[in-house]
């Protein structure tokens, strides 16, 4: 039990509530203050189970990380994330469709195998939790897929994605996440990564960007800056909804002044 005399735990930003807020800060609102449940979605559910694939992948020997081995990881851990998720199933119309599901979840596995070779990767980190206090008081938390070191000391990062690789227009998204988790390893090896990978497993597309010093730092303000229009938010109490394209998806249109909805009075 927690001392009553403990020091309060500072609040932590992580690069998907911080894309929350640049989107829309009322869906930042609606997911980080009042909680609201959210459906899942068969398509999040595919990147947990690749995910953890692709991470017991590199507890096999080297020579034994092939295509054969990878798909007969994928039945045990859909029973695994079924058992933790037992609500999964309600998703699908029966098991015809989660067999269809589970194909196309082996249709990325194989893709993965066409776009680098594990047999030649010994990552040093797989799944890293990163929790991070900048010198501003900022504390930053997320989990990298995969950090591999290289002969001569080089750090790549890389990260997973399970859909397909956005039109040039669209990656600002995905390049600010990997930036920010960027950010946090900086900070917490006091190294820059030489090399920053995002994996489209979708459609075999590979983005990489290789990191400044100072577009580190010119990032670590920007993340910074995100914080505090939060906080400026916060006292304000107006969380103003930001209409786009990706309303379409959102869980909450019942609930948002630009569907018509009330959203429920600010929790204290």
């Amino acid at each position: 039990m927690e001392s009553p005399n403990a020091a309060p735990r500072v609040p932590a930003l992580s690069p998907s509530r911080a894309a929350d807020f640049l989107q829309c800060p009322l869906l930042f609102r609606f997911r980080v203050i009042d909680r609201i449940p959210e459906r899942p979605s068969a398509a999040a559910l595919r990147g947990t189970l690749v995910h953890a694939v692709l991470e017991r992948l590199f507890e096999l020997p080297a020579e034994s990380r092939t295509p054969e081995n990878a798909l007969a990881l994928l039945e045990p851990q859909w029973e695994r994330l079924r058992d933790r998720q037992p609500e999964s199933e309600e998703l699908f119309d029966g098991e015809a469709e989660i067999s269809a599901w589970l194909a196309d979840t082996r249709a990325l596995l194989e893709r993965y195998f066409r776009m680098e070779q594990p047999q030649r990767l010994e990552p040093r980190e797989r799944e890293m939790r990163l929790d991070v206090t900048l010198d501003s008081g900022l504390r930053l938390r997320g989990y990298v897929d995969r950090i591999d070191i290289a002969p001569t000391g080089q750090i790549r990062l890389v990260d997973y994605k399970t859909g397909k690789s956005p039109h040039p227009r669209f990656e600002d998204k995905a390049k600010f996440q990997i930036f920010f988790y960027a950010v946090m390893l900086w900070r917490e090896l006091g190294e820059v990564p030489a090399r920053l990978q995002l994996m489209y497993l979708g459609d075999g597309g590979v983005r990489w960007y290789d990191p400044t010093e100072d577009e580190l730092r010119n990032a670590e303000a920007e993340i910074t800056a995100i914080w505090n229009e939060i906080e400026d938010t916060a006292r304000s109490g107006r969380w103003r909804p930001r209409p786009s394209k990706l309303c379409g998806w959102c869980d909450h249109q019942a609930i948002c002044p630009e569907f018509g909805g009330t959203p429920p009075p600010l929790p204290d």
